[in-house]
């Protein structure tokens, strides 16, 4: 069988969703890079894997899927003896938590990354009005899973589980913001951020992304160097 690829840039949080199931598995891949900023995933030959244009594309053999969520619920049934099962079934919380990320946590997670990971690095200033109102309804929404974390050492129990693993990408990206303190003011959440984020095939996730250097601080970004800002630049395009 040909070898698994992901398509993708290896900043993007959406594949690094991906890439964090396929090594919770044990599976190999390689990431086929996508230039978002020369409009790769706009060509024919990506059309033809994700006729939206997005990524991640995943090649599995004769199987070609898109969407981060689908790719993780395809890869952790198909290879579900493989590594640590995913979809422990039946599982009502796994199916209600699943649900939660995509519903609750991503759309005020996101928000904040960009506006205190990437503009900065970008040399430009958060905008106050979305991350206050975006830090609101995201404490909200993590006052839940600290209350359901109480009683439960993962999201579906206790067990990791899918659930648990399409958090990762965001939590780590937020970790890297002054707003990481969202998680770790909440003692449930951030024992059980710190136990996924400590697993060996997550350090592995990590250890194969092209972090970038630190933002400036704020009285030198008006003096980054033309080749600092295009670095910058190319990693916004990568991760967004």
């Amino acid at each position: 069988m040909a070898p698994r690829k992901l398509y993708g840039m290896p900043l993007s949080p959406n594949v690094v969703r991906v890439a964090t199931v396929l090594n919770e598995k044990g599976l190999d891949f390689e990431i086929v890079p996508v230039d978002l900023r020369t409009g790769a995933h706009k060509t024919p030959e990506f059309l033809a894997l994700n006729p939206f244009g997005q990524i991640p594309a995943l090649q599995d053999g004769d199987e070609v899927l898109y969407e981060s969520r689908a790719i993780n619920r395809y890869i952790a049934s198909k290879y579900k003896s493989e590594g640590p099962d995913l979809l422990p079934t039946p599982s009502a919380k796994l199916e209600v938590w699943l649900e939660v990320e995509s519903h609750h946590f991503y759309p005020n997670v996101s928000p904040l990354v960009f506006q205190l990971l990437i503009k900065p690095l970008l040399g430009g200033a958060p905008d106050p009005v979305v991350v206050d109102k975006h830090a609101h309804q995201l404490a909200k929404v993590l006052d839940v899973y600290e209350a359901h974390l109480a009683g439960n050492k993962y999201l579906a129990g206790d067990e990791f589980s899918l659930a648990d693993a399409n958090h990762m990408s965001y939590l780590f990206c937020l970790s890297k913001t002054p707003k990481a303190g969202l998680v770790d003011e909440r003692p449930h959440v951030k024992a059980w951020w710190e136990d996924i984020a400590a697993r060996p095939a997550f350090k592995k996730t990590v250890a194969a992304m092209p972090l970038p250097p630190p933002p400036p601080s704020p009285c030198r970004r008006r003096r980054r160097p033309p080749e600092l800002k295009a670095q910058l630049a190319r990693w916004w395009y990568i991760i967004r």
